[in-house]
């Protein structure tokens, strides 16, 4: 049953997304970095000041995770704790449906930050499948960190936030992961001109000044 339900997502999305007007499309910045990095941070910090609207990966499969009823649940609550990447039509289907509502409610709102995505090859194969000619990626904002300044910020998160990813073990393999993973999809997009790198390993402040310079350079 699940296998038929995966195969099934791709083209819903791809049918709601059809039905998205042109005038609009989402104007997205992807926002990686290692696990710790401060992306949620930051963006919270980007919305605050620009006005986007800040989607994180991570956040919509664990709220899925938690929804009662889900089918993905257990699926989804599996790989996390693995440090593994969950599978695209997932997580897909969810930014697709959370950019629509979004602009539903506000026509305005058509700039997205989309936070830890894509996260692999899959993921970005799935992105160009679905969303081509309807999203723009304006660029990638990569914020670097020194993995042992990752794993010692998410320890220290994982004393209030509850998450079950933020311990050691789950820290190693997600590091792991993200080097294998996700370095290669950001070197792709060097090649294509599209990072914009920011060094994440200082203070919030001093990090934002940086990407406050970036953005209002952007436009």
């Amino acid at each position: 049953m699940l296998v038929r339900l995966l195969r099934t997502l791709p083209q819903n999305v791809s049918r709601v997304v059809h039905h998205v007007p042109l005038a609009m499309k989402p104007q997205v910045i992807f926002v990686l970095g290692g696990p710790g990095a401060g992306k949620g941070t930051q963006c919270a910090k980007i919305v605050e000041n620009y006005g986007y609207t800040h989607l994180s990966a991570g956040d919509l499969l664990r709220a899925e995770r938690a929804r009662e009823g889900s089918e993905f649940g257990q699926l989804i609550d599996s790989y996390i704790k693995d440090g593994r990447i969950v599978p695209v039509e997932i997580t897909i289907n969810l930014l697709r449906k959370a950019m629509e509502e979004t602009m539903q409610l506000d026509q305005e709102k058509f700039r997205f930050l989309i936070d830890g995505f894509p996260r692999n090859q899959d993921n970005l194969q799935g992105w160009t499948s679905v969303m081509e000619g309807k999203a723009d990626v304006k660029f990638v904002l990569f914020f670097d960190c020194s993995d042992q300044v990752c794993i010692e910020r998410c320890l220290e998160r994982g004393k209030s936030s509850g998450r079950t990813d933020d311990n050691r073990e789950s820290l190693e393999k997600r590091i792991q992961t993200y080097l294998q993973s996700t370095r290669p999809i950001i070197e792709l997009y060097q090649q294509q001109g599209k990072v914009r790198t920011v060094d994440a390993s200082r203070g919030v402040d001093e990090v934002f000044s940086d990407v406050k310079t970036l953005l209002d350079k952007e436009g």
